[in-house]
């Protein structure tokens, strides 16, 4: 039996990212594709609630593909138990307009439904390009993307873990390779710029600056500036291990 893999993004189910995603998934098993109906960038693992969710097919795009009007999450969640006919050997994520490198990942809807799926046991990747551009050339990621699966179908993930690759805006010949890092300590430093709309009211546009200075070369932010692919291992537990021993003041 093949493998059966679903496939989500946070970019919507129209994303080129996400076609080729599924163009090259489908090189290696059967797809279902359950992406948000609409741009859910930002979102990380939000979950809908208060309102029930509406899914329906894209029959434009072929058998196995719909759209789900909310979250990445929730697209792994639905998809999971009610549109795929056996559970997934695979999910994926993406392809994602824009770096989830270092700090990015805190936010990023491609990854909250990465970790959505180690949440329910499931091994997962996401996948993001460093480019916001609508002209982006996803076939710069094929051979990134088909080495990745083709190796972590032949020799699953540890448990409750997943990965989250990102490939820099490069010429396919300028790749170097593929590096495994550890996620660089960035911020973001925000801003609400304030505005005021054509009759009067204000309001309040976010806006920001990406501040990682001198990454350490085990970083994906360091491999990532020397050209390589970075992929970085993930999971849900936040737990800070190196904290616990400092803190056992607070036991009583």
């Amino acid at each position: 039996m093949k493998p059966l893999i679903l496939i989500t993004n946070d970019d919507g189910y129209q994303s080129r990212g996400l076609q080729h995603l599924a163009n090259v998934a489908a090189e290696f098993g059967d797809i279902v594709v359950m992406a948000p109906e609409r741009n859910a960038s930002g979102v990380s693992t939000s979950l809908t609630t208060g309102r029930p969710l509406r899914v329906r097919p894209v029959k434009e795009m072929g058998e196995g593909w719909y759209m789900c009007d909310g979250m990445p999450a929730d697209c792994v969640k639905v998809g999971l138990e009610y549109f795929c006919p056996r559970p997934p050997d695979l999910i994926l994520s993406g392809i994602n307009y824009g770096s989830n490198a270092s700090i990015n990942v805190v936010y990023s809807g491609t990854i909250g439904a990465v970790l959505e799926a180690c949440l329910d046991g499931f091994p997962a990747i996401g996948f993001s390009i460093l480019s916001h551009s609508p002209e982006t050339d996803f076939n710069v990621c094929t051979p990134t993307v088909r080495h990745i699966l083709g190796q972590v179908l032949q020799n699953p993930l540890p448990g409750g873990s997943g990965l989250n690759v990102n490939i820099p805006r490069l010429e396919a010949s300028q790749i170097k390779g593929i590096r495994v890092c550890r996620q660089a300590k960035a911020a973001w430093i925000d801003s609400l710029e304030k505005r005021i709309d054509p009759i009067g009211r204000p309001y309040w546009w976010m806006t920001g600056k990406f501040v990682c200075d001198n990454p350490p070369a085990d970083t994906d932010q360091y491999a990532l500036s020397q050209g390589y692919v970075s992929v970085v291992p993930v999971r849900p537990d936040f737990t800070d291990f190196n904290a616990i021993e400092k803190i056992q003041y607070l036991e009583l």
